[in-house]
């Protein structure tokens, strides 16, 4: 497997997998997402993507790019991050201060980011860890929206299964998995 430190490196910001054991129950680290993918999936251009992965905001972690016709691969956690970039994006956050926020995000360790949701004036991102805080942010009488990122992490999950899987190490992924549900109705219908 390709060693992601040939570029700039990431930092850890999901320690503890979001979604078990990753796609087909095969670790986070094994499968993942091309480049064209992660732009659909998160709505943006192969060019802010690649922009993005080459000054360090959002690199993936399972294959970086390692010259001319290699393919990065993005895990569901790069995914994730892209989308909550994208998002801040269009809340007309500045990519300077959201390169900020997730370095932030990165420091302080965050284990769980679906236990949390962001909050923008536009300028300034905020984190939300309890109702409480959400509570002050709104008493000061700005504007601010919000990013849930468990419900960034549903919406992927929900439109990521439709799109094609890679193996970092060249194996192959089912692409269709039964679960046991399915498998109890085949053998009833077989029977």
């Amino acid at each position: 497997m390709d060693d992601v430190s040939d570029g700039p490196e990431q930092g850890e910001l999901f320690p503890d997998p979001l979604v078990g054991e990753g796609l087909d129950g095969l670790p986070d680290q094994l499968v993942g997402f091309r480049g064209p993918t992660a732009c659909q999936v998160v709505g943006i251009t192969y060019r802010q993507l690649d922009y993005w992965a080459r000054t360090g905001l959002v690199v993936p972690s399972i294959r970086s790019a390692a010259g001319s016709g290699s393919q990065r691969l993005y895990s569901f956690k790069d995914v994730l991050v892209l989308k909550v970039v994208k998002r801040l994006l269009d809340a007309g956050v500045s990519l300077q201060n959201i390169r900020v926020a997730v370095e932030h995000l990165r420091r302080r360790g965050i284990r769980d980011l679906a236990q949390i949701t962001l909050f923008s004036d536009g300028t300034t991102v905020y984190e939300c860890t309890s109702p409480e805080e959400v509570v002050d942010l709104l008493q000061g009488g700005q504007g601010v929206f919000g990013i849930a990122v468990s419900g960034a992490m549903r919406e992927i999950s929900g439109s990521i299964k439709d799109f094609p899987v890679e193996r970092a190490d060249g194996g192959t992924v089912d692409e269709s998995p039964e679960d046991e549900l399915s498998k109890r109705r085949a053998r009833r219908a077989i029977s």
